[in-house]
């Protein structure tokens, strides 16, 4: 029974995968190299990693992924207390260190599978994405509390891709990504006048008026109390989207406002080096600068395998972890990044296949947080390393040095084999 499954894993899903954990292990060793000589000893720890991380992602696989819909909830608990009782990002389990808001990731995906797949015909599609928001805002709140930044943020296109397949209004959708990208512009605007534009404007300046942000959103609120009391007596829909809109805008404000008073000042000049790496060259700004150097660097083929000048000399910072990829394009060039990007995309294609013609809504919601979670990772990590993202601390999964990470991004890939050998059974574990 077994061997006939492992001839029914989808290997388009495991062959890119293990290709791209050993691009990571190959360059890991070449980022470990240094101008003396010495190579660190990272790789040898990967190439165990990633032997742990196969294992694991095949055993998954040979296993019912249904049973995980019974225990969803003590998985969610098992990742939520320790994040929650340990404010800082490692638990350290003897000599161990366990970075447990990266299996938060896979848990908090299983647990909402199970919630929307539960609630699938539930009438009340606001009540469903309230629920979501609030299985999704518990471990991302405690992450961003560790500080963690960047991997909070992932949860957020794991609750978006996993509600947009689970059928949930796209309004509510829309109005979550908005409120998400004005915030984002308000947050960031007193910054760029602060430290870019260095002159005052005055419609910029009420943004870090506490008095005057408070006026303006409890004038928005009124507004918003008008527009509901004329939607629920008239039922007109202009009403309705005047409160939408009205809505998007005082959270967005509140959002912002509150957002520059927890950021911590490196986080503040990630976002500020982002805008304008030249406001702070040698110092925030040199993770950006020397990285794309390196990627500018390796040309279309690459300066060739320990060729690397920017990693070999360590101007390029954690290039083992979050600037492997630079690491990766200085040595094999455009063409190198090319591959990458394939072998990527082979991934997402295929999981989303999976997704596709599975006919089990639960495995069809975890497939949809992976392509959240991989794909997140993905955008970020080679954004920032090319510059047109802002540096969140997110490494590059299957390729990024670590641990935790890795084994935890291959149970992912069990699941998704695991669901893709059962994809047409019935419902029944």
């Amino acid at each position: 029974m077994i061997s006939r499954k492992v001839f029914e894993l989808d290997y388009l899903i495991l062959l890119p995968v293990m290709g791209l954990v050993s691009i990571g292990i190959v360059f890991i060793y070449s980022a470990g190299v240094t101008a003396g000589g010495a190579a660190s000893d990272e790789y040898v720890r990967q190439i165990v990693w990633a032997g742990a991380g196969l294992a694991i992602a095949v055993g998954l696989s040979m296993l019912n992924y249904r049973r995980l819909h019974k225990f969803a909830p003590y998985l969610f608990l098992a990742t939520l207390i320790p994040l929650l009782l340990h404010h800082e990002r490692w638990l350290r389990v003897g000599g161990f260190g366990l970075q447990v808001s990266e299996f938060a990731k896979i848990t908090t995906t299983v647990f909402l599978a199970r919630y929307l797949a539960d609630t699938r015909g539930a009438a009340n599609s606001f009540a469903r994405f309230a629920v979501s928001c609030a299985i999704v805002a518990a471990p991302m709140a405690l992450v961003f509390i560790q500080p963690d930044l960047g991997t909070a943020l992932v949860f957020i296109p794991i609750l978006l891709c996993m509600t947009f397949v689970a059928g949930i209004s796209k309004r509510y959708i829309v109005f979550s990504v908005a409120c998400l990208a004005l915030t984002s512009v308000l947050t960031v605007l007193p910054f760029w006048q602060t430290f870019i534009l260095r002159s005052p404007v005055p419609a910029i300046e009420v943004l870090s008026n506490a008095r005057l942000v408070k006026v303006i959103a409890l004038s928005l609120c009124i507004i918003a109390a008008i527009a509901l009391f004329g939607f629920l007596r008239y039922r007109k829909k202009y009403f309705f989207w005047i409160l939408y809109a009205v809505a998007i805008a005082a959270l967005s404000l509140g959002a912002s406002y509150g957002a520059r008073g927890l950021l911590r000042n490196y986080q503040i000049m990630r976002l500020v080096v982002f805008l304008d790496p030249g406001v702070d060259p040698r110092g925030a700004g040199w993770n950006i600068t020397q990285s794309i150097t390196a990627i500018g660097a390796g040309g279309l083929t690459g300066a060739g395998f320990l060729q690397g000048t920017q990693g070999y000399f360590r101007y390029l910072p954690e290039q083992s972890t979050d600037f492997i990829f630079s690491v990766f394009s200085e040595e094999a060039g455009f063409v190198g990044g090319m591959a990458v990007f394939a072998l990527f995309l082979t991934l997402f294609l295929r999981l989303l296949r999976v997704m596709r013609i599975t006919s089990d809504p639960f495995a069809a919601y975890i497939c949809a947080g992976l392509v959240g979670v991989y794909g997140f990772h993905f955008l970020i990590n080679v954004g920032m390393t090319m510059g047109i993202m802002p540096i969140t601390g997110i490494p590059l999964l299957f390729m990024s040095y670590g641990g935790s990470a890795l084994i935890s991004s291959m149970i992912g890939i069990g699941l998704a084999l695991s669901i893709h050998v059962r994809r047409y059974t019935q419902l029944a574990a």
